[in-house]
């Protein structure tokens, strides 16, 4: 069990990297994308891992990458450029 939470928090880190290395311009300070990375994946590792039960280690990390994807999905920001727009007063 420890393999897998240490193999899940390495899975978050390199999906963290990729998506900081691919799309830095829409990303937040590249700390919080590596936490949220990690954070996401043993997550996901524990949710699969405490509904699948033991003996699942290939799913259980199949569900830490899509949890810990979905989490770093969520600090995008919108690409182009930044438009303010006015409220219309009441």
């Amino acid at each position: 069990m420890l393999l897998e939470v240490i193999g899940s928090a390495l899975l978050g880190l390199a999906l963290s990297w990729a998506a900081a290395s691919r799309l830095s311009h829409r990303l937040p300070a590249r700390p919080l994308v590596f936490s949220t990375g990690v954070a996401g994946a043993l997550f996901g590792d524990f949710v699969t891992h405490s509904a699948l039960g033991p003996g699942t280690v290939l799913v259980s990390l199949l569900g830490a990458a899509i949890v810990s994807a979905a989490s770093l999905s969520l600090l995008l920001r919108p690409a182009g450029r930044h438009v303010r727009r006015r409220s219309i007063p009441a």
